[in-house]
């Protein structure tokens, strides 16, 4: 069996069981939580550690670079190390013995099956787009270059900067990127000026390299911005309900989205864009 193939395998199964313990756990009554809206109930316990349990092994997962894997055996031992003992922030420390149960339970799900692909040297399956986690001295240079280029101060972008949003910026409405086909408008103006791989970094959490086809400019809780190798785009979603582009994606989405200005967000003509 190759690293890639053992490795992909990984990738897809924890993305997978993530998004089915989600969605498992979005069913339950009142999100969860007992008739005093505030403690949780025995299956909601059951569930969640189990979600956090797997996005943090696949955070140690990604740390693998796929373009440069070691052999199997070493890769092999990293998953396992991972199953083992990837910790984040909602794993450690769980309030009760159904919580630690749930998250040991998990931890040995994905040991389970990485041994059992393991012995399958005729181990097939399909690739998956490439990410991976960036090394904090990695984040830490992005952050700097961000802020010497565009602006950035604090992780924060237009139009939540204190100056005037400048004429070349465009300011969308979050819901931009959730709704139409915003998201494939961005990676179609990237595409164009052949740029494979997007820089994604959050205000928490895990910052990543990925292909332009997974990257969506979006607020999912920690606000993002996005650029690549070349310095001349930016992305920023905040908190406040919208999406910022500069630089050549913004021109790109100007000239090839048809429909941009009903996007626009509102406080635009506010600053004088009207």
């Amino acid at each position: 069996m190759e690293s890639k193939t053992l490795h992909w395998a990984s990738r897809r199964y924890l993305t997978a069981r993530y998004e089915e313990l989600r969605r498992e756990y979005s069913q339950l009554p009142n999100d969860g939580r007992q008739a005093d809206g505030y403690h949780y109930t025995t299956e909601a316990k059951r569930i969640f550690p189990r979600y956090n349990a797997v996005e943090a092994i696949l955070v140690e997962v990604e740390r693998l670079d796929p373009d440069r894997l070691p052999g199997v055996d070493v890769v092999t031992n990293t998953l396992l190390a991972a199953a083992e003992s990837a910790d984040s922030p909602f794993t450690k420390s769980p309030d009760d013995e159904i919580e630690a149960h749930a998250i040991v339970d998990e931890r040995r799900l994905f040991a389970a099956n990485v041994q059992r692909w393991g012995a399958q040297p005729n181990l097939r399956t399909d690739p998956v787009p490439y990410r991976r986690v960036l090394a904090p001295e990695e984040s830490s240079a992005w952050r700097t270059s961000l802020q010497r280029r565009w602006g950035v101060q604090d992780g924060r972008w237009y139009p939540l900067l204190s100056s005037s949003v400048p004429q070349d910026v465009l300011v969308l409405t979050g819901e931009s990127m959730w709704e139409d086909d915003g998201v494939d408008q961005v990676r179609r103006v990237l595409r164009d000026l052949r740029r494979p791989r997007v820089v994604e970094l959050r205000e928490y959490g895990a910052d990543y390299l990925l292909d332009v086809e997974i990257f969506a400019p979006r607020y999912t809780g920690p606000e993002g911005l996005w650029s690549d190798e070349h310095h001349d785009w930016i992305a920023y979603a905040s908190h406040e309900g919208t999406v910022a582009f500069g630089g050549a994606l913004s021109a790109g989405l100007a000239t090839t989205w048809s429909e941009i200005h009903s996007w626009r967000w509102p406080g635009w003509q506010e600053l004088g864009h009207g």
